[in-house]
């Protein structure tokens, strides 16, 4: 599926779609290159989630925590663009964070990518114009959700 994100209130609304979906155990990844809108959307999903400060960028911290009651659930960003090798995923713990959270992961590909997960509904962003186009691929959870058919 294609959606067309003309302006910053239509990622906020995506944000919020996906957010009221999102499930323990479900990966959100985003994908697309530098200045796509991958980290604006995170940041639409988390305050949606609840979250009411600031959401830095994992870029350098790699995975960023969140936790109830801040948001309904607890939640794992991560951002993988500095990863040189998929491999680099299990010295980080990942699978550690990602017990009983949901994961939003940016630059999914350089860790291995998340596709093969039935939770995973991936995001290809790329810009258009002054805005975003996203493709929109859902995992056998999500489509069971009937938000993405």
């Amino acid at each position: 599926m294609r959606l067309e994100l003309p302006d910053l209130a239509a990622m906020e609304s995506l944000g919020r779609r996906i957010a009221d979906a999102l499930l323990i155990g479900d990966v959100v990844a985003l994908s697309g290159g530098l200045g796509a809108g991958k980290t604006t959307l995170a940041r639409a999903i988390i305050a949606a989630l609840g979250h009411e400060s600031e959401v830095p960028s994992p870029s350098f911290a790699i995975i960023e925590t969140y936790d109830p009651p801040a948001l309904r659930l607890p939640l794992v960003h991560a951002d993988f663009y500095r990863l040189k090798h998929p491999e680099e995923v299990h010295e980080l713990g990942l699978d550690d964070y990602r017990q009983g959270a949901a994961l939003i992961a940016e630059w999914p590909e350089s860790a291995g990518g998340f596709s093969h997960e039935p939770g995973c509904l991936s995001l290809h962003l790329e810009t258009w114009g002054e805005g975003r186009i996203a493709a929109v691929v859902a995992g056998k959870d999500w489509l069971e959700r009937g938000l993405w058919t």
